[in-house]
């Protein structure tokens, strides 16, 4: 007879005498019989890339997917570019940009007269912190269609209120901002709050930390594009804040302004990302970038 072995049966065999050990294998003494004990089951792992048997990776006989060039399961269509997941929760994946890992702010540049100057913005235990009134930081390299992941904590010493509380922005491009402010038991105007996207549309939802916590924003940022001076797709931006969605592929109206109708204007492609100083000491850590391409390796449209 053959019996699995777990934490209760060793309970009830010990009590009894009827447990042995030989060699790591456990061995029961039933009814005068000695029988090994059956190993758990186990779901038989996943194949290898590579180990797939012929005619298990597609069809050429399948009908054509409406709106596409692939018949479904295609045995001809391209596999997905691999790419390994962080370590743990928000770290970067194999693929990614890291454009600060607690270390220094080789990535970022500020400029001074139109010229760019290394930056100011202090480097301490693990992230950095915004250099109250020395001007915002921008990346040294350009970006368009990107996942962007970024950490962030206001002040734990809470001063001021409303939008002088815990004020900073992450804005692609250099124009479109998703707002960063402590909105813990305060209140600004609703498009100017955390995770707004700034003077056009307030968040769906406000999910803050107390200051001096870490919080996250995730954010899938699509960048307009032009011919000529026309625009022919607008900018769109998804962002979860601390892992709720606030903003679900929402269309931006033009560049992200203050006091001012929004309106686009043509611009390149790709164009740095730039963190604001607004003379609060709000802090950064653990932030990431992965360039976005099109399904089957084409290029984003």
């Amino acid at each position: 007879m053959h019996i699995e072995y777990d934490a209760r049966w060793r309970a009830r065999l010990q009590g009894a005498g009827l447990m042995a050990l030989f060699c790591g294998t456990v061995v029961l003494a039933l009814e005068g019989q000695t029988q090994p004990a059956q190993a758990p089951q186990t779901s038989p792992a996943a194949p290898a890339q590579g180990t797939a048997k012929p005619g298990e990776l597609g069809y050429t006989d399948t009908p054509p997917i409406p709106g596409q060039k692939w018949r479904v399961h295609d045995v001809d269509r391209p596999q997905a570019p691999l790419v390994t997941p962080g370590a743990s929760p928000g770290a970067p994946p194999s693929d990614a940009i890291v454009l600060f890992d607690g270390k220094d702010l080789s990535k970022w540049v500020q400029r001074q007269e139109g010229q760019p100057v290394e930056p100011k913005w202090p480097v301490r235990e693990g992230y950095f912190e915004t250099g109250a009134k020395t001007g915002s930081m921008m990346t040294r390299e350009s970006f368009g269609d990107v996942q962007l992941h970024v950490e962030w904590a206001a002040p734990p010493q809470v001063s001021g209120s409303s939008q002088g509380r815990g004020n900073s922005g992450i804005i692609l491009m250099g124009m479109y901002e998703v707002q960063v402010l402590d909105m813990h038991n305060n209140l600004t105007y609703a498009d100017g709050g955390a995770a707004s996207l700034y003077g056009q549309w307030p968040p769906l939802v406000r999910a803050p930390r107390p200051p001096g916590e870490w919080q996250t924003y995730d954010i899938v940022f699509e960048a307009p594009r032009f011919e000529g001076d026309k625009l022919v797709k607008p900018a769109f931006m998804t962002v979860f804040w601390n892992g709720v969605l606030a903003h679900n592929r929402k269309e931006l109206i033009g560049p992200t302004l203050h006091r001012q109708a929004p309106k686009y204007n043509a611009h390149e492609a790709e164009l740095p990302l730039t963190l604001q100083d607004h003379s609060n000491p709000v802090r950064y850590r653990n932030i990431w970038v992965r360039r976005l391409a099109g399904y089957d390796g084409a290029p984003r449209l």
